[in-house]
């Protein structure tokens, strides 16, 4: 399931860069992860989305502002499949979240609204139209994962499951508990992953960033040594928050490292690997 055409609606299908200097945010993860990048935009448009790809698949964009208020900072943001983004911008207002973007048409090939949960976390709905989704997912130098990160447990599994459908299961890290995101009947992950295959997304525990942070959804990209990763980040400017840190119970090394524009993202060597 790594290479993929498509995905179900309420399932992350996408991650997307904001950044103030997209060009040098497109050098900093191009030689961290092996990218290719394209940008999508008339060499006359003062905005620009690149699209990032891993021989030759798509797995990840990284824009300047366009379609949504610019955010506080550089981020990484998680886009979820939806069969239709303004009914989901309604569902999500309807069950006490905010609509930060109203639905556009992105430049990336599909609807687009920035939403936010009742905790203030913020991530995207993407309903597609000429591109569907992360085409390569689970393999290093190509997203894996996204975290909410999130003091409100509970208001969280109400207003996501009102939104998507989304159900919970908890996984043992080792004395903290972590709580799994699903789709019922959805296929998804790969046979060696520590988790089940309705697994769309997870819960991380608190202070997973290396520091107490308001709530969000964070992403993760597989590497093939999260050491040397780390290197290549702080090489290049970056910084290193957490780690790198065994994963207890999952066979998994991790670090959480932020660019030199202010995005956090995690690096996870997978077993195997490294």
């Amino acid at each position: 399931m790594s290479e993929r055409d498509g995905y179900e609606h309420g399932v992350p299908c996408f991650v997307s860069g904001v950044f103030p200097d997209p060009a040098a945010a497109v050098s900093f993860y191009s030689e961290l992860f092996g990218w290719e990048t394209e940008d999508l935009m008339p060499a006359d448009h003062p905005g620009s989305y690149h699209v990032c790809r891993l021989r030759g698949r798509e797995v990840a964009a990284i824009v300047s502002q366009h379609g949504a208020p610019a955010p506080p900072q550089a981020v990484w943001t998680t886009l979820v499949w939806v069969d239709a983004a303004d009914e989901a911008a309604a569902r999500a207002k309807s069950a006490g979240g905010e609509v930060i973007g109203e639905p556009f048409d992105s430049p990336g090939g599909g609807r687009q609204a920035v939403l936010a949960d009742p905790a203030g976390a913020v991530f995207s709905v993407w309903e597609p139209r000429g591109r569907r989704g992360a085409q390569l997912v689970n393999q290093p130098g190509a997203w894996s994962m996204s975290a909410l990160n999130s003091a409100d447990p509970d208001g969280a599994k109400r207003f996501y499951g009102e939104l998507f459908g989304w159900g919970t299961e908890s996984l043992d890290m080792g004395g903290a508990e972590m709580l799994m995101w699903t789709v019922p009947g959805y296929v998804g992950g790969e046979p060696h992953q520590p988790v089940p295959r309705e697994v769309v997304a997870v819960m991380a525990p608190p202070g997973r960033d290396g520091e107490k942070a308001p709530p969000h959804w964070s992403v993760d990209f597989w590497v093939a040594n999260v050491d040397e990763a780390c290197a290549k980040v702080t090489e290049r400017a970056g910084e290193v928050l957490a780690g790198p840190y065994e994963v207890p119970n999952t066979g998994l090394r991790q670090a959480v490292v932020v660019d030199p524009q202010g995005a956090n993202v995690s690096l996870t060597q997978p077993p195997g690997a490294g």
